[in-house]
């Protein structure tokens, strides 16, 4: 399916970019690479071996000139940040995520792109136990995430409707959980719980300050795994979204309790008057596993790596796109 395709993987300096374009080139893809990262800031392996775009994707014109030719698009960009920072500022997760999607989505039908993988989010989910697929459209998605949520859910219809109306099936759809590895956003003040976390660990931070209890669970899966699941469904052409998670319960006082593990001397102190968000978001991952696919990276293993990463490329993070920076979208030309 792979080899020799011109394949287009937008937001491509990401995590999860990161992880997918060596395994894309490993099948003898030919990939353009978009994101909004400077190129001499990105690692020097990937720029020798894909052609690189650095472009607004929220210009038609320009989503039209990057998916010409295109036969593969992973369409991977996007707005990411802690729950705070969506309450703090809406319109950065909800406008642009749907510029984005809106753009991408339409140029790669005009231009006949065959394959195109949408990647939706845990946000679209209402609070439940148990996130399960064919849910999402009998509920509303969680107060914590409705802008990001419902922006997702936006790109989800979109494919829809381009199928009725124009008969482009290219649309794959997946949602993937609570995502860490390494090239996550770092920033304590914009990261979410595991790459902030860490990030204050390695900066010394002793008491370790975590907002709530520890009790509240999430789903968490590395980066590499989601990047490994998406060109496995993409391969197998599953149709209906599929959830990319662990399917795993964990705690945020197992995260702490592993940072604990491998820092000595390492004290917490909780946060109990912080909010802390949905008591529970897991996903069901039976879909995923049903197509042959089950994740390998274990959370312990995935944090340890994590941690040796940040601690040898500090200075690269310094350097990545920050969209809530000096008026992040608002200021790009």
């Amino acid at each position: 399916m792979f080899s020799n395709a011109k394949v287009l993987v937008t937001g491509a300096t990401g995590m999860v970019g990161r992880q997918l374009i060596p395994l894309l080139l490993e099948k003898g893809a030919l990939i353009t690479a978009v994101s909004l990262d400077e190129p001499s800031n990105i690692n020097s392996e990937i720029l020798q071996n894909v052609k690189f775009e650095r472009i607004d994707l929220r210009s038609l014109d320009n989503c039209l000139s990057v998916t010409k030719n295109i036969e593969i698009v992973f369409h991977l960009a996007g707005v990411k940040g802690s729950p705070l920072l969506t309450k703090q500022q809406p319109a950065s997760f909800f406008t642009n995520t749907m510029m984005f999607n809106l753009n991408v989505m339409e140029a790669s039908r005009l231009n006949g792109v065959s394959k195109f993988l949408y990647t939706s989010s845990i946000g679209v989910y209402a609070p439940a136990e148990i996130f399960q697929e064919d849910d999402v459209w009998s509920s509303f998605p969680s107060e914590n995430d409705k802008f990001a949520g419902y922006a997702k859910r936006m790109g989800e219809l979109q494919a829809e409707a381009l199928n009725i109306e124009f008969g482009w099936d290219a649309v794959r759809i997946v949602r993937p959980a609570n995502i860490y590895g390494p090239w996550d956003n770092f920033d304590p003040a914009t990261a979410m719980v595991i790459p902030s976390l860490i990030a204050r660990v390695v900066n010394g931070e002793n008491p370790l300050q975590v907002w709530g209890d520890g009790s509240a669970i999430r789903d968490f899966i590395h980066s590499k795994d989601v990047a490994s699941a998406m060109i496995h469904l993409m391969e197998r052409n599953i149709k209906g979204p599929t959830n990319i998670g662990s399917g795993l319960r964990t705690s945020i006082k197992e995260i702490v309790e592993i940072l604990q593990s491998l820092i000595p001397g390492l004290e917490v102190n909780w946060r109990t008057e912080k909010p802390v968000g949905d008591r529970v978001r897991l996903m069901d991952i039976t879909r995923l596993k049903a197509s042959g696919f089950t994740p390998k990276i274990n959370i312990t293993e995935g944090i340890i790596e994590t941690i040796e990463w940040l601690y040898m490329n500090k200075n690269e993070t310094n350097f990545r796109y920050n969209a809530f920076l000096e008026g992040g979208y608002n200021k790009l030309q």
